[in-house]
């Protein structure tokens, strides 16, 4: 889908690090994370579990856990705003009306005290409204592949299945066409034929309503299918972003290069996958320098420091010393092995 031709990005997230205060004082979560998001454009945040996604995309909307979650430095600007700076009758007046969120666990962000039929005219109550609110949540409902809608409508979270309260929460985020839509695993608990009627469901809005999708997804086919553009996080950092297309093309990242080869080919014959050795550390045993460097079959003597974005063309950057300007000048003893200068 095309973006809007407005210049002006409708997210601006400006090196955004987030930390928890815990008894040993405040651990660093995210460390300056920087992304934006256009007007009606679809951008894919992935990662393993434990990088920093679904936290990011919480403090969007200042719903960090508490006590103890906070920003550390940085800004969120949406249309021009600061989020971290709106009080709170702002911020109400911003959620689910302008910003809507499909959480990651449905099954305890939905109140376990509430008929489903009140959860989802809670937003109409909150927010103005032009028609009838019982008419929208049914025609949700229907559009998210609920084929009993009273039955759903009159139980509680506790009577549904994880696939039913997904579609529950996803028809609750699109209630008031929102401008951003924050889809931390929106396909989480469905099969594959609903799966794709969601994303439909989703571009649908896009089209319609210029709605722009902050979508974070361990499914790299989905962003592939249906993201603009894409950031790769590990350990608290965005290590690649790039359009899609060129992603696919030339992945730059060891990383991001892992995650793809550890995706199941149905052309690559009988086999063993190929994994990403190790696995992603706590926060408090982050490396310094480079991340990634104790699972990275790349390592060198640079990767000691802090890579930065460093650009790789057509919009595409990669924080790996191996696409720094002048890695290609570095003698062939410098360079790890398998690399090329």
């Amino acid at each position: 889908m095309a973006m809007d031709s407005d210049s002006r990005p409708l997210l601006k997230v400006e090196d955004l690090s987030i930390g928890f205060a815990g008894e040993g004082g405040v651990t660093s979560i995210t460390d300056s994370v920087s992304f934006e998001i256009q007007p009606g454009e679809a951008y894919g945040l992935v990662g393993e579990s434990g990088c920093g996604k679904s936290v990011t995309c919480l403090s969007l909307l200042k719903l960090l856990p508490m006590p103890g979650g906070r920003v550390l430095s940085g800004r969120i600007l949406f249309r021009g705003r600061d989020i971290l700076a709106l009080q709170p009758e702002e911020l109400r007046r911003l959620r689910g009306a302008e910003i809507g969120m499909i959480f990651q666990e449905p099954g305890a962000a939905l109140n376990p005290l509430w008929p489903v039929r009140r959860q989802l005219l809670e937003p109409f109550r909150l927010h103005p409204y032009q028609g009838d609110p019982n008419q929208r949540i049914r025609a949700l409902l229907d559009r998210v592949g609920i084929a009993d809608p009273d039955r759903v409508l009159s139980s509680y979270p506790h009577q549904l299945s994880g696939g039913m309260l997904q579609r529950v929460m996803i028809a609750m985020a699109l209630s008031l066409n929102p401008k951003l839509l924050i889809a931390d695993e929106p396909t989480t608990a469905l099969d594959v034929t609903v799966q794709a009627q969601i994303m439909e469901l989703i571009e649908d809005l896009r089209r319609e309503s210029r709605t722009a999708v902050l979508m974070v997804t361990h499914n790299l086919n989905l962003v592939a299918q249906y993201a603009d553009r894409v950031g790769v996080m590990y350990a608290g950092r965005l290590v690649e972003e790039s359009p899609v297309d060129d992603f696919l093309r030339r992945t730059l990242h060891p990383y991001s290069q892992g995650l793809l080869a550890a995706l199941p080919r149905l052309d690559a014959g009988a086999g063993p996958m190929k994994p990403i050795p190790g696995q992603v550390p706590r926060p408090a045993d982050y490396l310094p320098g480079c991340r990634f460097r104790d699972r990275c079959p790349h390592a060198f003597a640079p990767c000691g420091g802090k890579p930065d974005l460093f650009p790789a063309g057509s919009g595409h950057t990669v924080a790996c010393f191996l696409h720094a300007p002048g890695a290609s000048a570095l003698p062939a003893s410098a360079l790890p092995a398998g690399a090329s200068a």
